[in-house]
């Protein structure tokens, strides 16, 4: 099929959408909620002089206050990348380095997508977590490393912070950076983010088992933030310096110049456990499974993909209770550990899934 030519102003970016800058009275406003707390009072002076400092970041635009000359192994090295970006950039390319390497230990990510929490209001553990604590003993006892990632620590821990998806790569896919170069924006406050952490901790792992609660037949919001940020590792340019950064025209022209879309997680194994309590476990398992081999992960066999009902329809204030009673369930559970444990030795031994080696003509 013949590539189109599109002329420059077709690559134009299209604006037109309400500006959301706010006035200094706005901003000031703003930045003072977070002192609503009247032990403040007696700093007033203090957050006054913060608040100055902040504003002259937000009307200035600094979302990277330390930058340095990009360097060698960059397409412009001479373009000043943030030192947040680089730091997780290196960290990564470790991580691949020792994930690749075959004298390391077998690794698996085991994610908690439950974000309730004893910590917090709910005052109790999740199920989630509970058969989290069940993969992760049939995982150690095999002898593989094992790195539990609890995303309920976005709703309990003080300063955790998953920023959501800008959406870069609708405008074009080279303009999504691998890792996200869109946080943190120190100008409009959105720093910290734990993101650049969790892109590492994919990274170095050999597998990937999520076990997720089902809210209102879809992905709790704690894990579709991380999945809406994961899109960077589907397709996203390793480079920011070929599109200065955040520059939509030159990234138009990249992706139209025949992109390659790079999938940085590919050939990682990965399993799920789905559960809910009145429906849409199915549907959710699919939609996560499509998610993950969409990005390249391998499915680990049929028994590492589980959908549940746990406590069907039963009263909320006796869910824990329906799970003790449910060993067979956990069994299951256990049985989809043991599923992804020898997916990632097969993986590791050489032993690739069929098709491996093809590639679709139709990419996203």
């Amino acid at each position: 099929m013949a590539k189109s030519d599109p002329t420059r102003a077709q690559l134009q970016p299209r604006t037109g959408q309400p500006d959301p800058r706010l006035t200094r009275a706005e901003f000031d406003a703003r930045f003072r909620l977070r002192f609503h707390d009247p032990a403040f009072a007696p700093l007033e002076t203090e957050i006054a002089r913060l608040a100055a400092v902040a504003w002259d970041a937000y009307d200035e635009g600094r979302k990277s206050p330390h930058t340095h000359p990009a360097g060698t192994g960059f397409a412009d090295p001479d373009y000043d990348l943030s030192d947040e970006w680089r730091a997780t950039h290196d960290a990564l390319e470790q991580a691949e380095r020792r994930q690749r390497d075959p004298a390391t230990p077998s690794r698996i990510l085991l994610v908690c997508a439950s974000p309730r929490s004893e910590h917090t209001c709910p005052g109790e553990m999740s199920k989630s977590y509970r058969l989290v604590e069940t993969v992760r003993a049939v995982i150690t006892g095999s002898g593989v490393e094992c790195d539990v990632l609890e995303l309920n620590r976005l709703t309990s821990e003080y300063g955790r912070t998953i920023h959501p998806c800008k959406g870069c790569v609708s405008t074009a896919m080279p303009l999504c950076h691998w890792p996200c170069s869109c946080y943190p924006n120190h100008s409009l406050g959105q720093a910290p983010d734990w993101m650049g952490e969790i892109y590492e901790r994919w990274t170095a792992a050999h597998g990937v088992m999520i076990v997720t609660p089902v809210h209102w037949n879809q992905a709790p919001s704690v894990l579709k933030l991380m999945m809406d940020r994961l899109v960077c590792a589907d397709g996203g340019n390793p480079d920011p310096t070929t599109t200065h950064g955040k520059d939509p025209t030159r990234a138009k022209r990249i992706e139209l110049d025949d992109w390659n879309y790079p999938q940085h997680l590919a050939g990682r194994a990965f399993g799920l456990v789905v559960h809910g309590d009145s429906e849409g476990v199915q549907s959710l398992r699919h939609a996560l499974a499509d998610w993950l081999r969409g990005m390249g992960l391998v499915d680990a066999g049929a028994p590492s993909q589980l959908d549940r009902y746990i406590g069907y329809y039963a009263p909320y204030a006796t869910s824990h209770v329906a799970l003790d009673d449910d060993e067979a369930v956990v069994e299951e559970t256990r049985n989809a550990a043991r599923a992804l444990v020898e997916r990632v030795a097969q993986l590791r031994g050489g032993i690739d899934e069929a098709g491996a080696e093809l590639h679709s003509p139709r990419q996203k």
